[in-house]
């Protein structure tokens, strides 16, 4: 399912077109008649919220295409953590990350553990994301406990969702048969796949209100798992670019962000 971009997004869409156009005037090779310049942006999933947003910056700056010879292409990708590898990489020139994912690269935790990512640059934040996790009613999965060795879609790997459970699952200490038995979903099939029981809870890192979370509701009965508790305290107390929220079903938030390498030259 396909969330709009909301005017407050398009304004700040604004200022990343000024960020790619203004690196590209000052460089010599826009200035020679015929050339182009490729700019790529890493995304997520066509039915996400990412690639709608990418999508929206590259039609503006595409806009100009014959003014200052940037064509800018917004790729589809698996999600924050292909992003920010490729931007790391080189393959991509800009990605839209979580804002823990970026934490975690920069200061070299979770999946850069000892290879921190120090020529990583934020061009802006974008909208406030929370960490939302449904459960069937009928499965009375109230809380974090409650997901246990449950079937759980976290995402697949490469996307931050995976890799904010995986930080979560961690602080939580859990071993074994504790530990959730995660399953990688696109969103268009979570909603049908969580009300026939194929899986017992999905987890989503989304700005509200959702569109997926809506339609979910609107299909089956379900729960919002209260995101709460010593682990999730310590977490949030430990990566300081995530900020508790007061609600209790959903607890958890961060900012996907618009990022680049200091060290990429594309231009």
């Amino acid at each position: 399912m396909i969330e709009t971009v909301r005017p407050s997004r398009l304004r700040r869409i604004r200022l990343v077109v000024a960020v790619l156009l203004g690196v590209a005037v000052v460089t010599p090779a826009t200035a020679r008649a015929g050339d182009e310049v490729f700019a790529s942006v890493g995304t997520g999933e066509l039915n996400g919220v990412y690639y709608p947003v990418g999508k929206a910056i590259c039609q503006i700056v595409n806009q100009d295409l014959s003014i200052y010879g940037v064509r800018c292409s917004p790729e589809t990708t698996s999600g924050s953590v292909y992003n920010m590898r490729a931007i790391q990489s080189g393959e991509l020139e800009f990605g839209i990350v979580q804002a823990d994912v970026n934490f975690n690269a920069y200061r070299g935790e979770g999946a850069w553990v000892g290879k921190p990512f120090l020529d990583l640059r934020s061009v802006l934040s974008l909208h406030p994301e929370l960490v939302t996790i449904m459960a069937r009613a009928d499965s009375h999965i109230q809380d974090l406990a409650g997901l246990a060795g449950r079937r759980v879609n976290v995402g697949g790997e490469g996307t931050g969702t995976r890799a904010t459970w995986d930080a979560i699952e961690e602080e939580l200490g859990w071993r074994d048969v504790e530990r959730v038995q995660p399953v990688g979903m696109r969103a268009d099939a979570t909603i049908s796949a969580l009300c026939s029981g194929v899986i017992d809870a999905n987890m989503l890192i989304v700005g509200h209100p959702s569109l997926l979370v809506k339609a979910q509701q609107a299909a089956c009965a379900i729960n919002l798992v209260a995101i709460t508790g010593p682990a999730i305290d310590k977490l949030l107390h430990k990566r300081l670019t995530i900020n508790a929220k007061p609600s209790p079903p959903i607890s958890m938030g961060c900012r996907p962000t618009f990022r680049l390498s200091a060290g990429v030259r594309p231009w």
